[in-house]
């Protein structure tokens, strides 16, 4: 899917940005998960407060300038105030960050997010960057997932399990101790895929112009998702 008006990475974060609403509370992650944060407050959520893992709340980013470091408060710019890492996600445990907003180098059909590692965890084919705060934002609210739809990225089981979605679906993630937040929404270069309410997998909900059901079939490694489709 092509477009000469924007591309592919313009559209995940534009799509994404759609779901950050006004008076909202985000946990925004490196990438296009950060860009889109920053989209929607200067379009149309001029009150959503975007945390950074470092430590820094309510940044307001001027366009055309480096947003603040997210693991650093040491120069944080225009913000609400700046607390430490532990107090930041201490906000979390407390119940008042409404989204986490995430990438990854993979995700299964439950959510599961792999930032660690690609391969044998004896002997890896690549080394990723890591959890950083990842696991604890998925683990206390919902989460909403930027990433391009690539077979390589959306597999059948990751290969470790950094950030926790719906563990194998269903009950799973409540029945491991994790009773809020969950897997929200998936947003590609394809469509935007939400979770089936029972069995927790992943489902495709619409599609961008362009798209086809068959391009997100033979990008996705684990079995279709038509709408409809449990």
């Amino acid at each position: 899917m092509t477009n000469p008006n924007y591309n592919t990475a313009e559209l995940v974060c534009i799509m994404s940005a759609r779901f950050l609403e006004d008076g909202k509370i985000v946990f925004g992650g490196a990438g296009m998960p950060l860009i889109s944060c920053i989209l929607a407050q200067k379009i149309h959520a001029p009150r959503l407060t975007i945390l950074f893992e470092g430590g820094v709340i309510g940044p307001h980013v001027e366009v055309g300038k480096m947003p603040p470091p997210r693991t650093s408060s040491a120069r944080p710019g225009a913000q609400t105030c700046c607390f430490s890492i532990t107090d930041i996600l201490l906000l979390q445990q407390r119940g008042y960050v409404d989204y986490g907003f995430l990438g990854g180098a993979q995700i299964d059909q439950y959510g599961n997010l792999n930032s660690s590692f690609i391969g044998d965890p004896e002997n890896p084919k690549v080394r990723l960057p890591g959890t950083g705060g990842a696991n604890d934002i998925a683990s206390l609210s919902r989460i909403l997932v930027a990433m391009h739809h690539e077979k390589k990225r959306f597999v059948p089981k990751v290969d470790f399990n950094t950030t926790p979605g719906y563990l194998k679906g269903g009950d799973s993630r409540v029945k491991s101790g994790l009773v809020s937040g969950g897997a929200y929404k998936v947003i590609t270069h394809l469509g935007i895929f939400g979770f089936e309410e029972k069995t927790r997998r992943m489902r495709l909900e619409t599609l961008h112009p362009g798209a086809t059901v068959e391009e997100v079939n033979a990008r996705t490694g684990f079995r279709d998702a038509d709408p409809g489709k449990d």
